[in-house]
């Protein structure tokens, strides 16, 4: 039951965008199941995923995904059993996933770069039964498939739903001309093509699927040490499907968008991020994605941007300011881009105001975990955002800044970012230990604690400080890595910027920034000079190390913590 609520409740509701209503209803469809279903029918001959020139009809996805899920029920795997998934952004993973849940098994999204410890913790953590994986990496799996639970694997080639006879020619290329397949023998594995072939052949048994079921268990990235499974239900999803739409399609429908809604697939549909905003919102709007198998290939990534007039546009600060940083960005049309949304990481301000400048559309940032599946906050798309913030809370979300002492803060003051809603996470998947941490209960509700330390300013707007493992302190200062990382990225001549404490006899911890250079003739003393006039003295970094690279998650998060670990083996600690 909802609770009725009005802007007199929160200091947020008073600066919603016209039209966008204070609570969404979670229970708007039965499952995930039933919201394929509806658009499967109502948007069979539109397109529904493109890539690599071939594109999958909204039909074509719901005769596949059918035939795939027929194919899983007829081996053996039942009603809440685990499927992981290992591939990059192609046509075989939305076929995959959708025909995993309509089977009524729960997703285990594997990020393809992950080494075989990490495969193994994993897939024994989650208790996968099986796994769709990309040929490039089925060596890792053969390494350790025998200390996993895994019983049936199914292997895919990048070609593999790219027609005749362009999937012969991609897939001999990728393997005899690349080289980018080890070998590897994996005893009883079959091909996704067989599988989908044998399942063509099947009858399909609809499940029993309600929203309380777990859909996903999304791990939690590599940033944040050993990875957690956080279980995501059918109806959490539904209800950060139900929040984004609303938000988003507030814009669009005064925007008055030319053809199909067409959405930018850059992110990997593993992340959460991606999928929810791309997979599942794409779902419901009966929306075109343009999958984009390997962003970090800037040129490539273009190239296939000037094929299409496209609407949203979601992605990350690495990500926007890689693109705007190749001569060619500029020529792409983007008179039909409406929205274009940052998260994953701090949207830094210089980013955002050039990013506006050369597309014409305003670049705002949200906010969002993998445990709140994953949107909690968006600035508004009315022009009435503030840019350095997270902007507002979502629909049916309230966030509240919790003080040390247990306590609720006031606006203007510090504290972790603590989020209520119908996205928060059942919790983490055996890890009841995990769980008590960062959930708990009061008399208004249930609770997550994100790790965020933040502010809330008096209009409801919310602040990232930073998260609250890489505080640095310095001499007895917090000081807050995004502040200097934000401040170094508006100096002239940096690319990109990495900030990490390191211990220090003086002062406990000292500031360290890791600096690529747009600029050649970028010196230390230049960055020292621009800190010093932007930053209070103990703010500013003592040591600047330039890189012609910085270490990133796939999704393209910098990660701080490979920056702390080689720190801290230096110093033998």
């Amino acid at each position: 039951m909802m609770v009725e609520i009005s802007k007199d409740t929160y200091p947020w509701l008073k600066n919603y965008p016209e039209g966008i209503p204070y609570e969404i209803n979670p229970d708007a469809y039965s499952s995930l199941l039933e919201m394929m279903e509806i658009s499967f029918k109502d948007n069979a001959e539109k397109p529904a995923y493109t890539n690599m020139g071939k594109s999958l009809s909204f039909g074509e996805l719901d005769k596949l995904s059918k035939h795939f899920a027929a194919y899983l029920q007829s081996i053996g795997l039942r009603h809440g059993d685990k499927i992981a998934i290992q591939m990059p952004n192609l046509l075989q993973y939305p076929v995959a996933m959708m025909g995993g849940l309509r089977a009524g098994l729960t997703i285990v999204n594997t990020n393809p770069l992950y080494t075989p410890r990490e495969m193994q913790h994993q897939f024994r953590d989650s208790g996968a039964k099986a796994i769709v994986i990309l040929a490039n990496f089925a060596s890792n799996l053969e390494r350790i498939v025998a200390n996993t639970g895994i019983q049936h694997i199914i292997i895919t080639e990048i070609g593999d739903m790219l027609g005749f006879p362009k999937k012969l020619i991609v897939n001999a290329a990728v393997k005899y001309v690349k080289k980018m397949v080890p070998k590897y023998s994996l005893k009883g594995a079959v091909t996704f093509t067989n599988a989908l072939a044998t399942g063509s052949g099947l009858t399909y048994k609809r499940p029993h699927v309600s929203g309380l079921d777990i859909a996903f268990i999304q791990y939690t990235g590599g940033t944040t040490g050993i990875s957690k499974g956080a279980m995501l239900t059918h109806r959490n999803l539904i209800a950060n499907v139900e929040g984004i739409n609303e938000w988003l399609m507030s814009k669009m429908r005064k925007s008055e968008p030319s053809g199909q809604l067409t959405m930018v697939g850059a992110l990997p549909l593993y992340h959460v991020f991606a999928l929810t905003i791309n997979s599942l919102c794409g779902i419901k709007w009966g929306a075109l994605n343009i999958l984009i198998t390997n962003p970090k290939d800037i040129p490539a990534f273009i190239k296939e941007l000037k094929k299409f007039r496209f609407h949203i546009f979601p992605g990350l600060n690495t990500l926007f300011n890689g693109l705007m940083n190749h001569p060619d960005f500029a020529t792409i049309d983007f008179s039909d881009l409406k929205i274009t949304i940052a998260g994953g990481m701090a949207l830094q301000k210089v980013v955002a105001e050039r990013w506006e400048k050369i597309t014409g559309c305003v670049l705002v940032e949200g906010y969002g975990l993998s445990e709140t599946s994953p949107v909690l906050s968006v600035n508004p798309l009315d022009g009435h955002h503030k840019n350095g913030t997270i902007g507002l809370p979502f629909p049916s979300t309230e966030l509240r800044i919790l003080r040390e002492d247990e306590t609720w803060a006031s606006p203007g003051e510090r504290g972790e970012i603590c989020a209520k809603g119908p996205q928060i996470m059942l919790g983490y998947y055996n890890r009841p230990d995990e769980t008590v941490k960062v959930i708990f209960e009061d008399r208004n509700g249930r609770w997550f604690k994100t790790g965020d330390i933040g502010i809330e300013d008096t209009d409801g707007f919310f602040k990232i400080v930073d998260r609250k493992k890489d505080m640095i302190l310095v001499s007895g200062f917090n000081v807050y890595p995004n502040e200097i990382e934000d401040v170094v990225a508006q100096c002239p001549g940096v690319l990109e910027v990495a900030c990490v404490g390191i211990p220090d006899e003086r002062s406990g911890e000292m500031v360290k920034i890791y600096v690529v250079k747009k600029d050649p003739g970028l010196t230390e003393d230049k960055v020292k000079a621009f800190c010093r006039e932007n930053l209070t003295g103990y703010k500013c970094p003592r040591k600047i190390e330039f890189r012609n690279e910085l270490p990133k998650t796939n999704v393209g998060k910098i990660l701080r913590r490979a920056l702390r670990e080689e720190e801290m083996a230096k110093v033998g600690k």
